[in-house]
């Protein structure tokens, strides 16, 4: 064989999924599939119930997400499906407009979702705090629960013991085993007492049938006019973000464990398309799941686009196939699982007295108004936003408080010397102009800024604003110790800022 066909053939093999050449990685991510599979079955018919639709169309969501991102996605393993905080997003959509107008919406939701991944949104979460992602993350598990209350009320009574039950087995069963998922045990023992029984509660079946084939394409059924346009966009750009949001924030979870990085670029537009193919296909829409991208790759070990893809495929079969034993399921099973991931979710950590007493209070501050905000308006996206701009706020009066001012006089009196440190802003600016004796100055005033930066227009016009001062007193003023940056900007707009007034 040539030198070049061997090259070729080599390449060949380098570009070849690990999974094609190696029997335990194949073994491996075929096994995480068929796990995440099983414990997706019950958090989609859940988030389903939160959305106002039926188990079918979270089903379906969940299928067609992991199938589309293991394709166009941008982390490798990582698992996306009908999600509760898209579900809280689009459920007043699907109650006061219809599920036409949440199909519509899922659909605009990934155009915007490509537009703001191709336009960089995900360099945008680097300004996202810690104490706003902290309050995201608490609100979501607060949502969670709340949607639950309603199952809970006006029931038999036995749906309290079975709730109880189902929660201590998802509590205790993890110290046995690992390798099956506790919610999915949980499920299955709870559905076999009550069939077993007779135990009339409500179940799954009562909420609406499951799918029997797999999903067709098909338009939303909703006239295409302006009005439907302005009924579902705000609804599509909160879905749009908070999917973005929940997103990255997983990719940057898994590329923390895997110690590998990911295009966060691709993910976002990924995330876009299999949101449009999953609206085309009569899904709720969905984003990344923390949970079960840590079944996949922390619990099983997953690390390719195989386990993802077999993830949505896996499920589909078992729905199609086991759909009347899914039926049989009690919803006081699905509100067990939901109040554990309620619990799971929310950062006890967060609001532990030792936590809060280290604190600033003003990181503890922008947490609760975000989870304030959410809560208030079960939109995620706004108290993120509400949020991040209470942080840049509280940043900017605590750095605003660094900024000082010394004076040093010649010993001849000649002139004195103002040494300026902090960073100079449009919060600490504005006061530095009170921080001069103009009137008892010497007649030649240095103003040294070696250890200052000038970051916007506000701090160069405070300093021409000082140096006005002292010329109408006719003393003069010398600005030292730019630094390359502070004096390009310095020199581009001194004397340009006042309109000549």
């Amino acid at each position: 064989m040539s030198a070049s066909a061997l090259s070729s053939t080599a390449r060949l093999r380098s570009l070849r999924p690990d999974w094609l050449s190696d029997p335990k990685v194949w073994r491996t991510e075929v096994l995480a599939g068929l796990v995440v599979a099983l414990a997706l079955i019950p958090e989609a018919i859940s988030f389903s119930i939160i959305a106002g639709v039926d188990p079918a169309i979270g089903l379906f969501a969940s299928f067609t997400m992991a199938v589309t991102i293991s394709v166009v996605g941008g982390r490798r393993a990582m698992i996306s499906a009908a999600t509760g905080a898209v579900a809280l997003v689009i459920a007043p959509l699907n109650r006061e407009h219809g599920f036409g107008y949440l199909i519509a919406a899922v659909i605009l939701a990934g155009l915007f979702q490509i537009v703001l991944g191709a336009l960089g949104v995900a360099r945008l979460m680097r300004f996202v705090p810690r104490s706003v992602m902290v309050g995201f993350v608490n609100a979501l598990a607060i949502l969670i629960f709340m949607a639950q209350v309603p199952e809970m009320h006006d029931v038999p009574w036995a749906v309290y013991p079975l709730i109880a039950g189902g929660l201590l087995l998802m509590v205790f069963f993890p110290k046995v085993t690992r390798v099956i998922p506790a919610p999915l045990v949980s499920i299955a023992v709870l559905t076999t007492i009550t069939l077993a029984a007779g135990i009339a509660v409500p179940s799954v079946g009562d909420k609406g049938d499951l799918p029997s084939s797999l999903p067709v394409p098909g338009l939303p059924d909703v006239p295409f006019t302006l009005d439907t346009l302005t009924t579902v966009a705000p609804y599509a750009l909160a879905m749009a973000l908070v999917g973005l949001m929940e997103s990255l924030m997983t990719a940057q979870l898994v590329d923390d464990i895997t110690d590998t990085r990911s295009n966060k670029t691709r993910e976002s537009i990924g995330q876009g398309i299999a949101n449009i193919v999953t609206g085309f296909f009569g899904g709720m829409g969905g984003c990344a799941m923390i949970g079960q991208t840590m079944i996949n790759v922390r619990v099983s070990g997953a690390r390719t686009r195989l386990s993802t893809f077999l993830a949505g495929s896996f499920l589909m079969v078992l729905c199609v196939a086991f759909g009347p034993i899914v039926s049989d399921i009690p919803m006081a099973a699905l509100v067990a699982v939901m109040v554990m991931v309620s619990f799971a979710t929310f950062d006890w950590h967060s609001i532990a007295p030792k936590t809060l007493r280290r604190l600033p209070v003003g990181e503890t501050a922008v947490m609760v108004i975000t989870v304030a905000i959410v809560v208030a308006t079960s939109n995620l996206a706004i108290g993120v936003v509400v949020g991040s701009v209470t942080a840049m706020v509280v940043f900017a009066r605590r750095v605003a408080h660094l900024a000082d001012v010394t004076a040093v006089t010649d010993p001849d009196g000649g002139q004195v010397v103002y040494s300026v440190t902090g960073e100079l802003f449009f919060a600490s600016s504005n006061d530095l102009v009170t921080r001069f004796a103009y009137a008892t100055d010497p007649d030649k005033v240095v103003i040294d800024l070696s250890a200052t930066h000038i970051w916007d227009a506000s701090s160069v016009a405070a300093l021409d604003a000082i140096e006005t001062k002292y010329a109408q007193r006719g003393k003069t003023v010398e600005i030292v110790g730019l630094n390359p940056p502070s004096a390009a900007l310095h020199g581009t707009l001194s004397g340009e800022l006042t309109g000549g007034h």
